[in-house]
């Protein structure tokens, strides 16, 4: 199968998944992000107009970590993704996806989890920046086309321990 028709049969058995696999009209991750504890270190909760999910996530808090990435992993299960935490907002922040071999999306958050933007279905193995902008903390990311299937865009929130709560939208 051509990669460009993988991607959109990827993409569409995703979203129909996603519509019908959960209780009550509920995907999985929705129902988990509503059931789940309210902040946990391995685990990021996002909320929107389009609803919650939770994911398990691995932190990339120093240098080394996020330099690291989610480089030379050959898959990720769908609930799973990887969050960067750095100490203050950054002045300028760019991902790209070097020795990555799974496509991801990269959700750019400013200092308060709010989503500011997001490189969908970023291509593996591409070392072309993909700019998050200015005054981003913390980046999350998840598989590829992912965001776009539930609905995940700018001005969805995180709620995560690692934000400060002083200045969380979401607070734990």
């Amino acid at each position: 199968m051509p990669a460009r028709l993988f991607t959109v049969a990827r993409r569409g058995a995703l979203a129909i998944g996603l519509a019908i696999g959960g209780l009550g009209g509920l995907s999985p991750m929705q129902a988990a992000a509503q059931s789940a504890p309210a902040c946990r270190a391995e685990a990021v909760q996002l909320r929107g107009d389009w609803g919650a999910a939770r994911f398990s996530v691995e932190l990339a808090q120093t240098p080394a970590e996020r330099a690291e990435g989610l480089m030379n992993r050959p898959s990720m299960p769908m609930g799973q993704g990887m969050l960067f935490v750095y100490e203050r907002p950054q002045s300028s922040v760019a991902f790209w996806m070097r020795n990555t071999l799974i496509p991801l999306d990269i959700i750019y958050m400013d200092e308060t989890g709010t989503v500011q933007r997001i490189a969908a279905e970023a291509k593996p193995l591409d070392e072309t920046p993909l700019p998050g902008g200015s005054g981003i903390q913390f980046v999350l990311e998840i598989n590829g086309g992912l965001a776009a299937a539930m609905g995940i865009a700018p001005g969805t929130q995180l709620r995560h321990p690692a934000i400060p709560q002083d200045r969380a939208a979401w607070p734990c």
